[in-house]
């Protein structure tokens, strides 16, 4: 067991349709937005996942994915974000719908690709990944990138912001993002544990202050949300950057060659 599972109460992933539920989109290799390759003499750190790494749609803003603040916190001079996390994407339809091909076809030598999933894999909906096909994919991960002599890093799933009564974190994600620790271990790839990262960062800002990480909108605050909104999945502007800043730190714990490049 992991020990973020001393922190947090047991449960079972119940959250249906996390971060952007089912798509039923047409399987498309390419999609509008999908960055291109990176530049010749620049590392390029690829970044895979969904809505709350992604680039928030326009209808959706103003949820923010804590991919889209990484790039401000490296040196662009030296190294590029490419953020290729779809909303509505699991492990297994990102790999289906060719977003994972886009993303591999533009990685090149001395590269590094983040890779987290687990909220859409656990949802109970035509995105759902059974648990042995999520290690398998994970690990179809590390192998593809090593393959392009990049480097993997593997991310676990952050949290959904839901407290017990004794102000403890709920686990909404079950066995996945275990399934992520083993495979990094097996793999003896690099875990950025953004499941911890996002806890402690939760539980800091306590069950009325974390409102602030997440989409948290009072009517009329918001044109795309005129009736206002709560969502405790999907990331606020503040709290895709404060996750952003203590990924950035993970990186640096992990003393990552990414490290190298941040400013």
């Amino acid at each position: 067991m992991s020990s973020l599972r001393t922190l947090v109460a047991p449960l079972l992933c119940t959250v249906l349709g996390a971060c952007g539920g089912g798509s039923g989109a047409t399987p498309t290799a390419v999609a509008p937005g999908t960055p291109g390759p990176g530049p010749a003499g620049r590392v390029t750190l690829h970044l895979a996942g969904d809505s709350t790494m992604g680039e928030g749609l326009p209808d959706r803003r103003p949820e923010t994915g804590w991919g889209e603040e990484l790039q401000p916190l490296f040196r662009e001079d030296r190294l590029l974000v490419r953020n290729y996390a779809r909303r509505g994407r699991s492990s297994r339809t990102f790999l289906s719908e060719g977003f994972w091909a886009d993303l591999i076809a533009n990685v090149k030598d001395g590269d590094h690709v983040i890779i987290q999933f687990g909220h859409n894999d656990g949802s109970i909906d035509e995105e759902q990944t059974p648990p042995a096909e999520y290690r398998s994919n994970f690990t179809r991960f590390v192998s593809e990138v090593r393959a392009r002599r990049a480097f993997p890093i593997l991310a676990t799933p952050i949290v959904v912001r839901r407290f017990n009564a004794d102000g403890t974190l709920q686990d909404t994600h079950g066995a996945y993002p275990d399934i992520v620790r083993e495979v990094a271990r097996s793999e003896s790839a690099p875990l950025l544990d953004m499941q911890a990262i996002s806890a402690a960062a939760v539980t800091e800002y306590g069950p009325e202050g974390s409102k602030e990480l997440f989409q948290h909108l009072e009517p009329g605050q918001h044109p795309n949300y005129p009736g206002g909104l709560a969502d405790n999945i999907h990331l606020s502007p503040t709290g895709a950057l404060v996750l952003a800043q203590r990924a950035a730190k993970g990186l640096r714990d992990l003393n990552s060659p990414l490290a190298a490049y941040l400013r």
